[in-house]
């Protein structure tokens, strides 16, 4: 829905709203700032910033949805208990036919505690990873070890905030064997890689497939 934010549908019809920054987004088409279209089983924020935490919470009121994030930040929004699902790095919850896992990501999240990465494991026996606001680092090889993500959602952002295109592909290519890679976080403001910069690192990557906001992909 572009950006970071992303409506996952699991085999079993669970749907998980992540990163759901959407009312302020400039690359959101309009029909999907109609938040009441949102019927999400939870709604999972890697970290605080505005980019990400979006229209979470108005979200969660309208819908009765719980979000999952790190304790700290949960606690912060105010929400009814069985709405604040919060854990932190390790923790895993279930949501219908999805257990969702909480890794690493590395990055800030002030205030409002450590910055999270999703992984998503489905009844299939496929795994999704959102890596979240992040840079390379070497625990990626757990993820790898332990998850083994079939799809990455994966930021590419560059500039001032995260990893750009290159690291990013170089993390894939050092710690990953993913069936597809969904690049995120590009083209949404000026300081943030285009989407010639994204093509141009992963040159002839054939696992890369390009969403555009709004656009649906099954996998």
């Amino acid at each position: 829905m572009g950006h970071a934010a992303f409506e996952v549908v699991s085999p079993g019809g669970t749907r998980l709203l992540i990163d759901p920054f959407l009312t302020k987004n400039p690359a959101t088409p309009e029909a999907f700032k109609n938040l009441s279209r949102y019927k999400p089983d939870a709604i999972l924020v890697s970290h605080s910033h505005f980019d990400h935490s979006g229209d979470a919470l108005e979200i969660a009121k309208a819908s009765g949805a719980p979000v999952v994030g790190t304790f700290d930040f949960i606690s912060s929004l105010g929400l009814p208990d069985k709405q604040a699902v919060g854990g932190n790095v390790g923790g895993t919850f279930a949501f219908g036919d999805v257990k969702v896992h909480l890794v690493p990501a590395m990055h800030s999240s002030e205030p409002g505690g450590r910055p999270l990465g999703f992984v998503l494991s489905f009844s299939d026996g496929r795994t999704l990873y959102h890596t979240g606001d992040t840079w390379i680092f070497g625990d990626m090889a757990l993820i790898q070890e332990i998850y083994r993500p079939s799809v990455i959602l994966l930021n590419v952002g560059g500039g001032p905030y995260t990893q750009d295109p290159g690291t990013a592909a170089l993390a894939v290519r050092k710690y990953f064997s993913p069936e597809a890679i969904v690049p995120m976080h590009f083209a949404t403001f000026p300081a943030l890689a285009s989407e010639a910069d994204v093509r141009a690192a992963f040159k002839d990557e054939r696992r890369l497939q390009v969403m555009k906001p709004g656009e649906t992909r099954s996998f």
